[in-house]
């Protein structure tokens, strides 16, 4: 349901799910999968030339004795070839559209009219189920087929995580699990329920906890031999189950719900363009950071 490579996140799903996950916002997961995986790839791949007086990465490997690509920071245990680099491109792509939708989001939500476009478009949780209470309240907006393709479109990207196990495993889990170790007891928890749950774990991915419980569960069903057409079915039938889910309680809420909304909507453009500052000034802090080293 763009952090980075080496930061989990959880498919973007929905909202915003700060992933590999979460909230609602299980996007939280997916967004911090995809997380830097840019930045990551421009940084593994440095120029083999000399910049500066600073060797590159491939020369110091060299010096080591060891290939460029055999980094730990790199999900494959062999040299890569074109189906590698075309996940990790996608990787990137899906990082970066999950923050791109982060403010589209914020705006959607902000006006009842909007909230089934909301849904169809993002599949965002939040927004089905503010729809569920403004259906509640008698404002007879549409809510079958923005549900219906909402669940199909909220997919649209998991099957990178999928070919990302079918190519290296559990590599991506490992290169997550690296990062600290906070993150290497959360993964070791999340993947031996996983490995308990089989397939199951398709539809317990999409609980709103802060684990990075999708992004596990979608990379261990293609490292585990899952089909691509029953991972598909699986996670399209998991997130309609959800939405359906939260649109059922959102319409049990009603009235209050839509009022909250109501306030909110008075800050929405606010939020949705707070939001665009942060993404440009979050991205050029992480750009800052990675270019300082090699001008030194």
């Amino acid at each position: 349901m763009t952090p980075g490579l080496n930061d989990a996140v959880s498919p973007h799903h929905g909202d915003d799910q700060t992933g590999i996950a979460p909230t609602d916002e299980s996007a939280v997961d997916r967004t911090e999968a995809n997380g830097d995986t840019a930045g990551a790839l421009i940084a593994d791949e440095t120029q083999t030339t000399e910049i500066g007086g600073v060797r590159s990465t491939t020369e110091d490997s060299a010096a080591d004795g060891k290939e460029w690509w055999d980094d730990p920071s790199m999900p494959w245990k062999r040299k890569p070839g074109r189906s590698d680099y075309l996940c990790m491109g996608w990787f990137a792509f899906a990082g970066l559209f999950s923050l791109g939708m982060m403010p589209v989001r914020a705006w959607l939500l902000g006006a009842p009219e909007r909230l089934p476009w909301l849904v169809t478009f993002i599949g965002s949780r939040s927004g089905t189920a503010a729809l569920g209470s403004n259906i509640a309240v008698g404002t007879g907006l549409p809510w079958v087929w923005p549900i219906l393709v909402g669940a199909l479109l909220s997919v649209k990207l998991d099957w990178v995580y999928w070919w990302a196990g079918k190519l290296w495993g559990r590599g991506m889990i490992d290169v997550w699990a690296s990062q600290s170790e906070r993150a290497r007891r959360n993964y070791t928890r999340v993947e031996r329920w996983a490995d308990k749950m089989g397939w199951v774990g398709m539809f317990v991915a999409y609980v709103p906890i802060p684990l990075p419980i999708m992004a596990v569960v979608f990379v261990l069903a293609g490292a585990q031999g899952m089909k691509i057409t029953r991972f598909l079915v699986l996670d399209f039938l998991a997130s309609l189950t959800w939405l359906i889910g939260y649109f059922i309680c959102g319409y049990m809420i009603g009235e209050p719900a839509v009022r909250v909304l109501e306030i909110y909507a008075k800050f929405a453009n606010y939020v949705a363009i707070g939001l665009v500052v942060v993404i440009i000034v979050v991205s050029f802090m992480r750009g800052s950071k990675k270019t300082t080293p090699a001008a030194k």
